[in-house]
Formats: C-alpha cells, sequence, structure tokens
C-alpha cells in the first residue's frame, strides 16, 4: 500500500520539475524551509492542509488538482479488490435544535443527555439505547467547546 504522503510528494516534484523550477524557489514562494519542502517530496513528512495549499500556490496550482493527480497516481498502484460494507455512522450529521448545533460527548459522559443518532433521511432515533449504536456518542446542546468521539 502506497502512503499518501509518498505519493502527494511525488506529484509536487513532478509538477515542480515539469515547471522547470528549483526547490528554493518554490520553497520560498511558499514561505517554507528548503529543507522542509525536500522531505515533503520524498514523502518523509507529512504537509498540514496550510502547507500543501502554500506549496499548490507557490507552484501556481489548485489543491484540487494536486489531490486528483494523487488520485489518479494512487489507482494506478492499488490493486482493485472490493470493498465490504462501509458503516453509516462515519459521516453521520449532527442534528440541529432551534438555533444551536449539537454537539458530540464522550460516550459514558453520563450528564442526564439522550443519545441521538441522526441518519440522512431518516428521522431522529433518541434515546439512551439507540438500537445496534449505543455508545456510539452523545449529543448535548450548549455553549461548551464540542469534543471527538
Amino acid at each position: 500500500m502506497s502512503l499518501l504522503r509518498r505519493v502527494i510528494g511525488g506529484v509536487l516534484r513532478r509538477i515542480r520539475t515539469r515547471q522547470g523550477r528549483t526547490l528554493r524557489e518554490v520553497a520560498e514562494a511558499a514561505g517554507v524551509s528548503l529543507p522542509y519542502l525536500s522531505e515533503v517530496e520524498r514523502g518523509r513528512k507529512e504537509a498540514s492542509s496550510e502547507v500543501l495549499a502554500a506549496i499548490c500556490r507557490a507552484l501556481g496550482i489548485r489543491l484540487s488538482d494536486l489531490l486528483e493527480e494523487a488520485r489518479d497516481d494512487l489507482r494506478q498502484v492499488e490493486p482493485r479488490t472490493p470493498v465490504g460494507p462501509r458503516a453509516a455512522v462515519a459521516a453521520l450529521p449532527l442534528p440541529r435544535y432551534g438555533d444551536r448545533l449539537s454537539r458530540l460527548e464522550r460516550p459514558g459522559d453520563r450528564r442526564g443527555v439522550d443519545t441521538h443518532l441522526a441518519l440522512p433521511g431518516a428521522p431522529l432515533a433518541v434515546g439512551p439505547r439507540t438500537p445496534g449504536l449505543a455508545h456510539c456518542g452523545r449529543a448535548a446542546t450548549g455553549a461548551r467547546r464540542p469534543v471527538a468521539v
């Protein structure tokens, strides 16, 4: 399996060399150090989305162009195997209550708040034991910061 940072680094290097630019030029334009950009291009450092965006700006490309080319490279090296069923809970939207967005609390956090599960196009399931998904998270409204589950 290819590491995404290696694929993205390879694409960045390919685009930079295609443009005939040096590491130094792109690093200065992106506001990153030359050694760091070199490490990113070799796939040894995982650049943040902000750094990737800065490098893309320096190269005169969109971040989506970088990711599209990386996707194409990944498709060439990844074996085509069927993917098993995907869990619907991976991309659950948080239910809205009035003008405040619900937040998730850690499972087991007992503050008298019911468990909420919202599936696209389905009614809101409410209760401490939602069938099959108990303990996946707890929803509450309020001004406190969201807590990752």
